[in-house]
């Protein structure tokens, strides 16, 4: 595995049904945590935002690029990298896979979805 998360945390954070995610301001101080769905695909893990660029966490999160995040008993400082290298499609299917059931789980695989996917990037590797 070639993965800054160790397989411990995959698997906590990937089975969490939600996850807090707290972005950084500018002077270092976290702000508050916002509940959203994750989802795990391979060895990374990615956040999308409900209500597309406008949410607030996401505009606060692409502008510091790192924050907090915490979920399955894991809490970490992440940054924040927008996906454009991951197929949008593999993202959609772990949503749908995780969220299927819930009526907001089509948006989270819309292109608004979609536009704002985030790969979590754990700020110090896996010990």
């Amino acid at each position: 595995m070639n993965s800054p998360w160790s397989i411990n945390e995959l698997e906590a954070i990937g089975a969490a049904a939600e996850l807090s995610v707290g972005p950084r301001r500018p002077d270092g101080t976290l702000r508050p945590a916002t509940t959203i769905w994750v989802a795990r695909v391979g060895d990374d893990v990615y956040v999308r935002s409900y209500p597309g660029t406008s949410g607030r966490w996401y505009q606060a999160a692409a502008r510091t690029g790192c924050g907090r995040i915490r979920a399955g008993g894991i809490e970490r400082d992440v940054s924040f990298e927008q996906a454009d290298a991951v197929e949008p499609a593999l993202v959609d299917r772990a949503y749908q896979a995780k969220y299927g059931r819930s009526s907001y789980a089509g948006a989270m695989a819309s292109a608004q979805g979609a536009a704002t996917t985030i790969r979590l990037i754990p700020s110090e590797p896996a010990a």
